[in-house]
């Protein structure tokens, strides 16, 4: 049986440096799956890519639903270590661990060679409205998401729980901003404000799109309002000045889906 008592154990450094540090997931390409529903998804993966591979399993009294899922890690050859309570503790950030962690590669899935559908988040500074509108966006049939510096870390921990597992079905991509015009090629490019031009339920959202949606704080930079663009806003009642960008995200992205008839 493989078994891990020590919090110095390597192995527990690694999920502890991948949980807080930015750079260690950018240098190990690795990110922390924290619930049996992620480590499903990336199981399903892993069938459909023979060259993704799991790296290793924490357990600690297992729900039966965890079990499950620790059952199919094992099948899979996934290493699957027992840990204390207290070191599963340490090595998850959710409020209430379900007996089960994983340590994931983080997907590469291929950029859209002629896109029609994109989203770039521009100054986005919490990672679960991250999250959120990656969920959104797959579930809305997006193509891919653009992550500019100043963005939170699309694979933060709160980010990946967020998302709901839309890492394993959309592309995204961090880019500079001398990379990012290369990746909307041929899109016309919204921006999301306030003070919107276009009423967002009567824009035309047919023809190939970039949708560009700002912080909570400030919005959209001056590097995504230096693109050549178009505006759009979400009318509000009551003198409203804003909605969560996480909300507003998705208003955007399934106005866009009904007129393109990918969700019914």
């Amino acid at each position: 049986m493989l078994r891990i008592t020590s919090p110095s154990n390597e192995k527990v450094k690694r999920v502890r440096a991948l949980l807080e540090q930015r750079k260690a997931r950018r240098a190990y390409r690795q990110m922390v799956l924290e619930s049996p529903r992620l480590i499903d998804e990336a199981l399903r993966f892993c069938a459909q890519h023979p060259d993704y591979r799991l790296v290793f399993a924490f357990y600690a009294d297992p729900t039966p639903r965890a079990q499950e899922t620790l059952a199919r890690l094992r099948a899979a050859g996934v290493p699957c270590y027992e840990v204390t309570p207290a070191i599963l503790q340490m090595c998850t950030e959710a409020e209430t661990p379900q007996g089960v962690i994983t340590v994931a590669p983080i997907p590469d899935l291929p950029w859209p060679a002629l896109p029609t559908f994109l989203v770039l988040l521009d100054r986005v500074q919490e990672p679960g409205n991250v999250g959120a509108v990656l969920r959104s966006a797959a579930a809305a049939g997006a193509e891919g998401v653009v992550i500019p510096p100043g963005t939170a870390d699309p694979w933060h921990p709160k980010a990946v729980r967020a998302a709901a597992g839309a890492h394993f079905v959309l592309p995204v991509r961090l880019a500079s901003w001398a990379e990012i015009p290369s990746l909307l090629t041929g899109t016309t490019i919204w921006l999301a404000t306030p003070e919107g031009a276009h009423v967002y339920f009567e824009v035309d959202w047919q023809e190939p799109v970039t949708l560009i949606l700002g912080g909570e704080a400030m919005g959209p930079g001056p590097e995504a309002q230096r693109l050549p663009h178009r505006t759009v806003r979400i009318p509000m009642a009551r003198g409203m000045e804003s909605l969560n960008v996480a909300v507003a995200g998705a208003l955007l992205l399934y106005e866009v889906a009904r007129q393109r008839g990918l969700v019914k």
